[in-house]
């Protein structure tokens, strides 16, 4: 109990503080193969690439304890790209949606004609298109583009940024929020569970009550002594709380794990589920809007290949195989301290793209959730941490275990001897 409580003194403080465990991040990108005729209605035909793999560093800092047996902490990552591990470089050329022009185009859809007129002309003077063909570089770690200026003249606070835009922009040397946590000095059972993020005891992107609650932990570690039912953390990266289920007992190299994934319900609408129509306007199942946390661009995050999702999201496009085993994750959790032994947390990026009126760009493309990228975060405790991980919290527990049956079958002889002397002495 001592050693899984967060505190200087403890055993697992240090694995808390900088996490020892290599982490990498994985990124495939959906190429779109045919997008003159995606412009003029055709399905798209999508083909992967990558992945482009990252060594991913995370450290904390602003570590400061609290009278109420809370910590408050900030958790930066940095990544740096992984050649040898990649299909790839980052210098490779891939055509994608033009993200910014067909996301701002559904959202100004309900704006007056005539502003949809005065932009669409000022994307024809900036030779704007649907499609774009830019680096994986760029796309993910941004690139400058007229276009932000324009639109943030044109339709002032449609898009809260300047400069750069990239998907991961705001991912690398960053932090992912002032998580405030318990440290279990108290109660042991509470020990990571979230206090507060950024001050908030909730978040408000959501439509109900139970979908904005911030719930579980910061997703690093858990409380000990689990049991094999359900676990959950806050993502601040889907916006929203996350509950994955048991799913069976196992072993990584030797340490007992229970094996939690993500239910069939994460992602269904509200139709399919409804605790989950907080988290509409939805589309089909197997997607959540998460417009409300991004800028109100129409964006959508799923398993990747819109695994567990609606068939009909992987029959509008060509080029996905959902399967378990590629794009199902998952997290191997040692129950006895709650520590992350092997985890591979995979989701999908998407993009809502559609004919807008007004937006000649836009041509006759018919509405799809195109899937942008998928990018899997996976880590494995290993080396010197895992040995003495395994020495401490499996071997030396075992010993104990043997030698216990070992002094209760030396004292049997013992007792029976000790008894048949009483009754000799009577």
């Amino acid at each position: 109990l001592q050693n899984v409580r967060i505190d200087p003194s403890s055993m697992s403080f240090g694995m808390w503080k900088d996490i020892p465990v290599p982490f990498y991040l994985s990124v495939h990108f959906f190429e779109v193969l045919n997008p003159k005729q995606v412009l003029w209605g055709a399905k798209p035909v999508l083909s992967q690439r990558g992945p482009y793999v990252y060594r991913e560093y995370r450290y904390k800092t602003n570590i400061t304890f609290h009278d109420n047996a809370t910590v408050s902490f900030l958790e930066y990552r940095n990544l740096f790209f992984q050649p040898d591990l990649s299909n790839g470089t980052e210098e490779d050329y891939v055509v994608v949606p033009n993200i910014l022009m067909m996301g701002a185009a559904v959202m100004m859809e309900k704006l007056p004609y005539v502003l949809k007129l005065l932009v669409s002309g000022a994307l024809a003077r900036l030779e704007q298109e649907a499609f774009m063909n830019r680096t994986v570089g760029e796309i993910m770690w941004g690139y400058e583009d007229r276009l932000i200026d324009t639109i943030n003249s044109l339709v002032p606070g449609l898009i809260p940024f300047k400069g750069k835009f990239g998907l991961f922009i705001e991912l690398n040397n960053s932090n992912s929020g002032l998580f405030t946590v318990n440290t279990g000095m108290k109660n042991i059972s509470q020990v990571h569970i979230v206090d507060s993020w950024n001050g908030l005891k909730k978040v408000n992107y959501w439509r109900s009550r139970e979908c904005n609650m911030i719930n579980g932990t910061s997703g690093e570690m858990w409380p000990p002594f689990m049991s094999p039912t359900s676990l959950e953390f806050y993502s601040p990266d889907a916006c929203r709380s996350m509950t994955l289920v048991y799913e069976q007992s196992g072993k990584f190299k030797g340490v007992p794990t229970y094996r939690f994934v993500a239910p069939k319900t994460l992602f269904a609408n509200g139709t399919d589920y409804p605790p989950n129509e907080g988290f509409c306007p939805c589309l089909q199942s197997g997607i959540q809007n998460v417009s409300s946390c991004r800028y109100n661009a129409p964006m959508f995050i799923s398993h990747p290949h819109f695994y567990n999702a609606d068939p009909s999201l992987v029959n509008a496009v060509e080029g996905l195989h959902p399967s378990k085993d590629e794009h199902g994750l998952f997290l191997d959790v040692h129950p006895m301290t709650g520590i992350p032994m092997n985890c591979s947390i995979k989701l999908q990026l998407n993009l809502y793209i559609k004919q807008v009126s007004g937006i000649i760009q836009t041509g006759k493309i018919k509405p799809v959730v195109l899937p942008l990228l998928w990018f899997a975060e996976s880590g494995s405790i290993e080396g010197s941490v895992l040995s003495q991980f395994y020495t401490n919290l499996v071997l030396i527990p075992s010993l104990l275990d043997y030698l216990q049956y070992i002094f209760l079958g030396l004292s049997v002889p013992l007792i029976i001897s000790a008894a048949v002397l009483m009754v000799m002495n009577k």
